[in-house]
């Protein structure tokens, strides 16, 4: 059902946009776009309201015929004098992107029709209709008289284009996120906004609207166009913010140049000061043969790195190219590797949490960690900063300017100085943690998800690791995050000591930002390490054999009614586990005469929600085995779901094993199976019977594989 939106909604929504350009922002407002909104705030409340619906379309040519709502007093001779005005004009002034995403394809073909292309164009799609009217127009310029139509182009849309990028901060705001905050659909953080402004000056507001502007134009222009764009001149940008757009411009024109035109790729890429395009450069140059001339700006770099992450790329290549190293620092570290884990096969999906379980199983706990306790240690630690000292620019912002930035130490040093010195013992950390958490949770942030146990792994790294280490790396954190947002080792261990692991699985590699973390711990004093994983079959892995009866064939729709489950070990069985379960819902007549289950069998038999936590602790770190094991996960997984809670296990078929074990039987049915390997069933279609017929039936396909 289509939601009624309230009457004028759009201008309301208008008016709060134009409304951030009155505080602190307003000095970064060109002529163009203060006469704009000028000239806005002087119309009458029907012409606004075209003005802002006209604004809310994707494209800046609008279809008049459309905008006959109710809302708006006689709309169409609104549009007449807006038209007068000077807001719209002809669609001689759209671009082949606006026309495209509005026009339809007979309205093309009726303006080449103009033209007298006539022939051979119906069979082509829209975009290759329009090129070719573009191309028509090249050569003889726009026709006299168009077709009638009712397209229109905005003329107020380069002014509107410069205001939405000071509002969102980037060239793919659009004002339809207001309506999607309002719909629920998009989250953002009201409470963290203060009047700051995006930019330090006019000039640098400028300078980063002609670099992200520019550069959301270079996939669409020719040799020629890109060749006169690199022989133009770039301003130099004195704040980070607009600085960052210039890099991300120069970056993808020297890119894009440098298979036509390499010299002038190099050139631009020099330009810029970010890791990315330095990478680039030094790569590029180096094949281009300008060996001394990288060798010195390596030397250069390594002397005073810009930051962590493109040191430990500069040192790699320089050790690679001018000492002759064979490998790299990645490689390195993954070969020096000691520790080698040997792992059951059924993991290989999910071989962090493999790992964990051989742990658990030797008596030692783990936590997944990865990035996720990191990041949200240091967004708790430093909360009040980033998003209340800090804050962001617009509700929209999902960073704050100092990580976006990257200057967040520079931009409060004394702050974050005295606060590590404040957690002079673990318990004030823990403490300022937890308070931050009580505070702020549920609060939409660029750091972290929340959930229920996110202060478990942090407790943990507080109570057994050391202090100074956990202050070392928040600090490292502080001083450059673009380094260290990502890359963490996957778990942490606490054996005896705590230590942290990067699980690599056959075939995984180390990639240079997990490099970078990997040694930024160590130097913090942690112990880290990488384990490689090898598979084999595990003789000490659990494998729960789990058959389940139901009312119907459909997860979704349907619901279990008896579930017994088989543990082994090494092949033999050692735990059982059966129960009916009400499933809340009618048994039909041809189930019962299938399973034996009645209505009346499994009116005083728990509900799923009471054997729940039983089912989840049976099968913790087990292997879920059934046949046709996609049926019993799928039931049991949406039984948790239900409950809103997470069901996550390796799985195993012994459909498949069986197949694969014993081939070229002539079916692979349980009741089939059972039969031609004599395997005793004591009741078919009761689920511990059947689980435990599978049960042998994996322990036979184990045997025959081994």
């Amino acid at each position: 059902m289509r939601k009624t939106l309230p009457p004028r909604y759009y201008l309301t929504h208008f008016h709060e946009f134009l409304a951030f350009f009155d505080g602190q922002n307003a000095p970064l407002l060109t002529e163009n776009a203060k006469t704009f909104i000028e000239q806005f705030h002087q119309l009458d409340a029907d012409k606004q309201c075209i003005i802002a619906r006209a604004a809310n379309r994707k494209y800046a040519v609008i279809d008049r015929s459309q905008f006959n709502y109710d809302e708006i007093n006689a709309p169409q001779q609104q549009i007449d004098e807006l038209i007068a005005s000077g807001w719209f004009d002809t669609i001689h002034h759209a671009s082949q992107e606006a026309l495209e995403g509005v026009l339809t394809k007979e309205a093309i073909l009726s303006f080449l029709a103009s033209m007298g292309v006539v022939s051979g164009v119906k069979s082509l799609s829209k975009s290759a209709l329009l090129a070719r009217f573009f191309e028509m127009i090249s050569h003889q310029g726009w026709p006299q008289e168009l077709p009638d139509h009712n397209y229109l182009h905005c003329a107020f849309i380069e002014p509107l284009k410069y205001l939405l990028f000071l509002h969102f901060g980037h060239t793919r705001g659009r004002l339809n996120q207001f309506s999607m905050r309002d719909l629920g659909v998009m989250r953002t953080r009201q409470d963290a906004v203060n009047d700051v402004a995006r930019f330090s000056s006019l000039r640098e507001a400028e300078l980063a609207w002609f670099y992200a502007s520019q550069r959301a134009s270079i996939s669409s222009l020719s040799s020629d166009k890109l060749l006169a764009l690199a022989t133009g001149e770039f301003p130099n940008t004195e704040d980070v913010a607009a600085t960052v757009f210039r890099d991300s411009f120069l970056f993808a024109l020297g890119t894009t140049l440098l298979e036509a035109e390499p010299t002038h790729g190099l050139n631009i890429l020099g330009m810029a000061t970010s890791d990315k395009a330095r990478e680039k450069w030094v790569r590029e140059s180096f094949k281009a043969g300008n060996v001394d001339e990288v060798k010195q700006a390596l030397e250069g770099y390594i002397d005073e790195p810009p930051s962590d992450t493109f040191l430990a790329f500069a040192e790699d290549f320089y050790a690679r190219k001018y000492h002759k190293k064979r490998t790299s620092a990645l490689t390195d570290m993954l070969r020096a590797s000691q520790h080698t884990l040997l792992i059951d096969e059924s993991n290989n999906q999910q071989v962090e949490r493999g790992v964990m379980a051989h742990y658990e199983r030797q008596g030692k706990t783990s936590w997944r960690t990865e990035n996720r306790l990191w990041l949200s240690l240091f967004g708790l630690t430093f909360w009040r900063l980033l998003y209340e000292e800090d804050a962001l620019v617009t509700e929209f912002d999902r960073r704050p300017m100092s990580i976006k930035q990257n200057n967040f130490y520079h931009k409060f040093e004394h702050q974050i100085e005295a606060l590590l010195t404040y957690f002079n013992d673990k318990e004030a950390l823990a403490n300022h943690v937890r308070k931050a958490a009580a505070a702020h949770y549920g609060k939409v942030n660029s750091m972290f998800m929340w959930s229920s146990t996110i202060l478990d792994p942090i407790q943990a790294l507080i109570t057994y690791g050391e202090l100074p280490a956990i202050i070392t790396l928040l600090r490292m954190m502080a001083r450059d995050f673009a380094s260290l947002k990502d890359g963490f080792p996957d778990i942490m261990v606490l054996d005896g000591g705590l230590r942290f692991e990067e699980i690599k699985a056959p075939g995984d590699q180390l990639r240079r930002n997990q490099l970078v973390s990997i040694q930024r711990m160590q130097q913090a004093g942690f112990d880290v390490g990488i384990t490689a994983v090898e598979w084999y079959r595990d003789p000490n892995q659990p494998y729960v054999v789990v058959d389940i009866e139901t009312t119907g064939g459909n997860s979704t729709n349907h619901r279990i009614t008896e579930i017994g489950m088989v543990k082994l070990v090494a092949g033999k069985v050692i735990d059982t586990y059966e129960s009916l379960v009400n499933p809340e819902r009618f048994i039909p007549s041809s189930i019962t005469r299938l399973t034996g289950i009645s209505n009346d069998m499994v009116a005083d038999a728990p509900v799923f929600s009471q054997i729940a936590d039983d089912i989840d602790k049976f099968t913790q770190d087990a292997v879920f085995v059934a046949h046709n094991v996609n049926f019993d996960y799928g039931f049991i997984k949406q039984e948790f779901a239900r409950l809103e809670l997470p069901f996550r296990r390796p799985k195993l078929c012994t459909v498949r094993e069986m197949r694969k074990a014993k081939p070229g039987l002539s079916s692979y049915s349980l009741a089939n199976l059972t039969a031609h390997f004599d395997i005793t069933m004591e009741r078919h279609h009761r689920a511990l019977s059947d689980a435990r017929a599978a049960a042998e039936l994996l322990n036979i396909a184990f045997d025959t594989v081994t």
